[in-house]
């Protein structure tokens, strides 16, 4: 029978970044947890695993993948002696979904503020395995900050993994795992960063981010580099330091990784281009906005990408738009544009939706339809119903009941809009801490 490339072991060794040699080292280090004896897994194995040739690794192999990935054999993609036909590809889930929690997966952060890994369980040498196993603490608090919003908790949470990263960068490792180590705690601490920053704490928000920029440094990891950037320019827009905004915004441009992807540049030109909306360069603006849009067409839709980045596609650009629409007066063309994203955005992103619907809002308040703006905001509640509001969120509905009230005082709807509003911001206005 022919042989049958393993697209499922290929899609989570590109997931997760990992060369067939560091996925060989990887099950080796599992194989002498297991069984006291280092594995002789080689890089050739890992080949022939992708390329069909080995289709059901030995017991002991298929053990330590299991604690590697976190999933079986079969799961991987393997098919066990005697089947004629390979187990179907899983389907393809939305990136929240696909990350996994901890334990019974409650979502709840007092388990993500435990230790990750237990002092007796600690192995003398790092390896891959540890990587891999503190990415996905990684990707469990991300979809913690999908289903809740950013808060304090989460924040702890992050900053207890980016120490148990580096606490295990001081064993005894190779330079290259070392490295990702360094990359890990730069992802944990930029998803501190963010959890303030869409809570609406920005004070501390500014200090993880240099922190994150300083360990992506040592790990030399691009992608990490750019995310923090980028982090920087939505933390300065929101403190009103559009300058700082344009430059960080600028300093994601110039990443090895925004150089090479059409994806990443077209992030860091519309990150420019609502700096540059707000400090008043209207041209400037639409030009980065262009620039932005055209990167995006010449971007792989289906190429692996990091989870950080995942958000970005048609729909979070045409939400970018929007914005940047209404700051320079076209409100017109941002409603159009509101009304793109909306069509784009996946159902199970709630909070882009909710967000997405204020700036919709926005759009039709500044064209003077005071009725169906009231009407639009009022959605947002509907949308986040059952959920705390996160910081961002509340201040971006604060935005527009200031101008709600700045253009129409005498208005019964704008009376009725903001009596809706403190009844809303006082039953479930924030997040817990």
């Amino acid at each position: 029978m022919a042989e049958s490339r393993n697209d499922c072991l290929a899609a989570w060794m590109d997931e997760h970044g990992m060369s067939a040699r560091e996925l060989s080292d990887a099950v080796n280090e599992a194989i002498r947890e297991l069984t006291g004896h280092l594995g002789s897994t080689t890089e050739r194995t890992v080949f022939r695993w992708l390329s069909g040739e080995n289709r059901w690794p030995h017991e002991r192999q298929r053990r330590a993948l299991q604690a590697v990935t976190g999933r079986t054999a079969t799961a991987l993609g393997f098919v066990p002696r005697g089947n004629r036909k390979p187990n179907p590809a899983p389907p393809l889930e939305d990136p929240v979904h696909r990350r996994r929690f901890c334990g019974t997966a409650t979502g709840s952060a007092v388990a993500f503020a435990m230790p990750l890994i237990s002092a007796s369980s600690r192995p003398a040498r790092v390896g891959t395995s540890d990587v891999v196993r503190l990415r996905d603490h990684v990707e469990n608090l991300v979809a913690l900050d999908a289903k809740r919003g950013g808060h304090t908790a989460l924040e702890r949470s992050a900053l207890a993994g980016a120490s148990e990263a580096l606490g295990l960068q001081r064993k005894s490792t190779t330079q290259r795992v070392r490295q990702r180590l360094f990359a890990v705690a730069s992802d944990f601490t930029a998803t501190a960063a963010w959890s303030l920053i869409d809570a609406g704490q920005l004070d501390d928000a500014g200090k993880h981010l240099d922190r994150a920029l300083t360990l992506a440094g040592m790990a030399r990891d691009t992608e990490m580099i750019m995310q923090v950037w980028n982090l920087r320019a939505m933390l300065a827009r929101q403190q009103g330091e559009y300058a700082e905004a344009i430059a960080a915004s600028q300093a994601a441009q110039a990443t090895t990784v925004a150089r090479r992807s059409p994806l990443h540049t077209s992030l860091a030109h519309a990150r420019a281009a609502i700096g540059l909306a707000h400090q008043g360069d209207h041209r400037a603006a639409l030009r980065s906005l262009g620039r932005a849009e055209d990167a995006l067409d010449k971007a792989d839709a289906h190429a692996p990408r990091a989870t950080w980045i995942a958000f970005y596609g048609p729909a979070e650009f045409y939400s970018i738009t929007a914005i940047v629409r209404d700051v320079v007066g076209h409100p017109a063309e941002a409603e159009a544009a509101s009304h793109r994203a909306l069509a784009a955005l996946p159902q199970s992103y709630r909070r882009n939706r909710a967000h997405t619907t204020t700036r919709l809002a926005l759009a039709q308040l500044h064209q003077g339809d005071v009725e169906q703006a009231c009407a639009t905001s009022g959605e947002v509640f509907t949308i986040m119903a059952g959920d705390p509001l996160p910081g961002r969120m509340r201040r971006n509905l604060g935005d527009f009941q200031r101008e709600l009230i700045t253009l129409a005082p005498a208005s019964h709807l704008a009376h009725e809009w903001t009596d809706r509003y403190r009844t809303e911001w006082s039953t479930r206005g924030h997040c817990s801490r």
